[in-house]
Formats: structure tokens, sequence, C-alpha cells
């Protein structure tokens, strides 16, 4: 069971925001169902409009999101965030001085409380974001999360979060991520690769992401295309007997070569599968066609190398 709780406010009085609906109510579309089209998260999407979200309410919402068993429960929110010396705060339309919204601790506290949970997922687009979790008056960028918790966050607490074209930067890159742009080979993304991915793409004098993590064991969030079918990936062993080894090849590998070898062409096809997705590479040439019109051979990547380890004990 994987349900989600997504969040998106603009309506704001008096400091309206543009994007936060459209991002909570495109990154349901894209959790609800893995890109073959099956189920993912059950999701339940709150905007603001056409809702009134509430201090109240906000805070009722996450307490079931983690009141029952699930194998994962996910929380995202997008709107305005502020910090003081007393922690961070998710900011609700009805927040006033003293009274600024959800803090979020206490978001965190219930993540942590929530032990018939197996993995609690936290993705906060909103200014001073990674103040989730750090020590009120420390604030240092520690966070005591109990196993099976990650937190990714737009922005380091003193940090504000931007908006460009009608949506939060950091979901527009989350959003990347999960179509694809963070999968592996085997097309799962997990929350690390997701991390990676958004990191990656923000440069130095930008928002910088947060990512804090207590976790043995990284699930998928969502399953893209593979580049290889797990099928293909477990013949490596087959193909390549040793992981150092090379496949020598030959023109009849190549599907234009007469006469036809069906064998080989299909063989060749695996290779060039493998190739695309950075797991072999040709020797002495820099394309697979030359490598086999020239009988030169290719050879397994560190990468492909360690797949190869994966399928040869079992584990693909």
């Amino acid at each position: 069971m994987r349900r989600a709780l997504i969040v998106g406010v603009d309506d704001y009085p008096g400091a309206p925001l543009r994007g936060c609906v459209n991002d909570a109510t495109s990154l349901t579309e894209v959790l609800k169902r893995n890109e073959d089209g099956s189920p993912n998260f059950d999701c339940k999407l709150i905007t603001s409009p056409p809702f009134a979200v509430t201090r109240a309410s906000l805070k009722e919402n996450v307490t079931r999101l983690f009141e029952h068993e699930a194998d994962v429960a996910l929380f995202y929110f997008s709107g305005h965030g502020t910090a003081n010396n007393l922690g961070g705060y998710l900011v609700t339309p009805d927040a006033q001085q003293y009274d600024e919204g959800v803090p979020m601790q206490d978001v965190l506290a219930m993540a942590n409380s929530a032990g018939k949970i197996r993995e609690v997922v936290i993705l906060l687009d909103c200014c001073h974001s990674g103040a989730l979790g750090q020590v009120p008056v420390i604030a240092n960028e520690a966070a005591i999360l109990r196993e099976g918790v990650s937190v990714l966050t737009a922005s380091r607490a003193g940090q504000v979060s931007i908006e460009i074209r009608g949506g939060g930067l950091f979901t527009g890159l989350v959003k990347g991520a999960l179509n694809g742009g963070a999968s592996d080979v085997l097309g799962k993304v997990t929350i690390a690769s997701l991390y990676a991915y958004v990191d990656q793409a923000l440069g130095s004098w930008e928002q910088r992401p947060l990512f804090k993590a207590h976790v043995s064991k990284l699930i998928s969030l969502r399953n893209c295309r593979p580049g290889v079918l797990p099928e293909i990936l477990r013949l490596l062993p087959k193909y390549f007997p040793l992981p150092d080894g090379e496949f020598k090849l030959d023109p009849s590998y190549e599907p234009d070569a007469a006469p036809p070898h069906p064998e080989h062409e299909e063989t060749f096809g695996h290779l060039q599968k493998f190739r695309a997705a950075r797991l072999l590479a040709p020797v002495g040439e820099e394309h697979m066609y030359f490598a086999a019109m020239h009988s030169r051979s290719c050879r397994l990547t560190p990468l492909g190398q360690f797949y190869w380890q994966l399928a040869n004990d079992g584990k693909l």
C-alpha cells in the first residue's frame, strides 16, 4: 500500500503565489501511475483554491497520512514557508504573527512515530524548507530521523524557493526526475537518485536542495521504462563469462552483413542495448558497428560489471 498527501497553496491573503496549485496537481498525475500505466501512489490532492487549507485541516490530513499502516507514505507541500528561532513552519492562509502555520517539527514528529509505515518520504517546496528537522536555537543542518524516513527540501533553512514559468523550480526538477530523468538501468527512481538529479541541475549560486535520510534500503518512488529489460540484463554472464572479459565480434553480428546470421544479430541487438545504457563499450572503435565490421571486441564498463554481478548473483 502506497499513499501520498499532496498539498499546494496559492491563496495567501496579501502574498499570493501562482504555481503551487499547478505543481501539486501535475505532481499528483506523475505519482499516481508508473510510466507503463500501472498504479503507483494512491494520492489525495488538496489545493487552495478551491479548498480552504487551514492550520487545523493541514495538520489533520498529515495526521491521517501517517495514522495507518502502509508500505510507503509520501507528503508533499508547496506554498509559503517561514522560520524563526523556534523552527520552521508550513504557512497556511489563516496564519498570523506568532501562529505562522504547521510547525515542520510537528510533521517530522508524526513521521518518526508512524511505526506502522515502513518508508516515509517528505518533499517540501517552500522557502526555508531546510529547517525541517533542525534543532531549534542550535539551528544546525542535522535531523533526528527514524529508520525509513527521508526528507528532500527545495532550499536550505535560510533560503527562498524560486518560482519560474508558473511553477516551482524545485518541483519542476522533481517531476523531470520522476519522469525518467533520474531512473536507473531498470527504470527505478529512488529518493537518492531524485536528490542527485535536482542537486546537479541547480547551480552553486541558486537555492540548494537539502537531503536528509535514514534508510537501510532504497525504495522506488516511480518505475519508468527500463533502459534494458531485466530478462536481457540476466544474459550478461552468458555473454561475458568473466566481468572483465571481452566479447569477440565479427561482421556476422552486423544485421546488414551477408549472409544473414539471425542468432548473432539478436545477440548484437542485446549488446547495442547494453551500449546505449552505458554498460559496455567497443574496444578500439568508437561505434559498435565498426567494432563488428573490423572484427574487434567489446567489454563491460564499471557500471556494466556492477549489473553483471547482480545478474550472476541472481538478484535481477
